[in-house]
């Protein structure tokens, strides 16, 4: 099956090597390029593409405002193409929230190597928005967050997500319904650097908990939720009997940096029985290797379903390797860990 990708960008020279990169694929084919959101829209009419990769920052009308749009006229799996700064952080995580699968900064046009890597980056990224589950995001985005209640033998524990493509959402959807008064959460969600610290600012501003960017050597605490710097591995270890972040600034791990195999891993290390592991929607296979050591050293683990995940990439590996055997719906997965943490 041929993934049929419009483009819309107002550069001319993004638009075509975009172009490029897409139709190299063998199963890719670019139907159309739009320089701005006008004939982007008609483009949308004409060819009804399978993929759209969107530009954020468009004359009169905004990549923003073409989204919101397009997702209710006709919803179609698009990745977002961003700037990495703070303000395109903040747009790409709105873009997000209001239907876009996934997102990917400018292409370097100047750095060949840059381009290789690139290339691959993208195409896979279309192939994973082409099968996502659309209507999950849209589902998730109107759906209410009532907290849970805390188990009353919660000392000493620690919770652990991990996620990637649809998890911003997904780890929203999450920490929404976690009550004030909860044990430590550290999260490592794909993402680059730059992006997590706006990501955490944002949760932090709908939370009960606090929520952070992580900092290296800070013992982690109650009521409060730590997410990976985009460019290290988070991991545990014990200092004088403190639980504490400490980066690990090293190769990527099972395709990802910041890893949510290493990140586990180390849980399992230094928490045993006293953690609760839950790996959430996104592609490939991180985190299932690092659930499954968790899950041997005793403690309770959890992966997002299949019908609740715009991708099922990560949590279907989890499973497969039974790493859990409990697959549970998003609506349901933060009771299922203040019930873990009860026991």
């Amino acid at each position: 099956m041929t993934i049929n990708v419009l483009i819309v960008d107002d550069s001319a020279l993004v638009r075509a090597v975009l172009t490029e990169i897409i139709n190299q694929a063998p199963d890719m084919n670019v139907v159309g390029v739009a320089k701005d959101a006008f004939v982007a829209r008609d483009m949308v009419n004409k060819y009804e593409p399978d993929v759209i990769t969107l530009d954020i920052q468009m004359p009169e009308i905004s990549g923003l405002v073409f989204l919101e749009r397009l997702m209710k006229a006709r919803p179609t799996p698009v990745v977002m193409v961003s700037t990495l700064t703070a303000d395109g952080a903040v747009e790409t995580l709105k873009a997000l929230e209001i239907g876009a699968i996934d997102y990917i900064e400018k292409p370097k046009i100047a750095v060949a190597k840059g381009l290789e890597n690139y290339q691959s980056i993208l195409q896979n990224k279309i192939r994973t928005a082409a099968k996502a589950n659309l209507q999950k995001i849209q589902s998730i985005s109107s759906s209410h967050f009532t907290p849970v209640a805390a188990g009353s033998n919660i000392t000493h524990k620690i919770v652990a997500l991990g996620a990637s493509t649809g998890g911003t959402e997904a780890l929203k959807a999450v920490l929404r319904r976690i009550p004030a008064k909860f044990p430590p959460i550290i999260i490592t969600q794909h993402m680059p650097v730059g992006f997590t610290k706006t990501f955490a600012d944002r949760l932090n501003g709908l939370c009960e908990i606090t929520v952070k960017e992580a900092e290296d050597g800070e013992p982690i605490k109650p009521n409060t939720a730590y997410i990976a710097r985009g460019d290290r591995h988070l991991t545990l270890q014990l200092i004088n009997d403190a639980l504490t972040i400490k980066f690990v600034d090293g190769e990527l791990v099972s395709g990802h940096k910041p890893s949510v195999d290493m990140m586990f891993k180390s849980v399992a290390d230094v928490a045993g029985n006293r953690a609760v592991g839950v790996l959430l929607t996104g592609m490939g296979k991180d985190g299932a290797a690092g659930l499954l050591a968790m899950k041997k050293h005793g403690a309770q683990t959890f992966a997002q379903d299949e019908s609740s995940s715009i991708v099922f990439g990560m949590p279907k590996e989890a499973l497969r390797i039974g790493a859990t055997t409990q697959a549970i719906p998003l609506s349901q997965i933060a009771q299922k860990i203040s019930q873990a943490l009860a026991i």
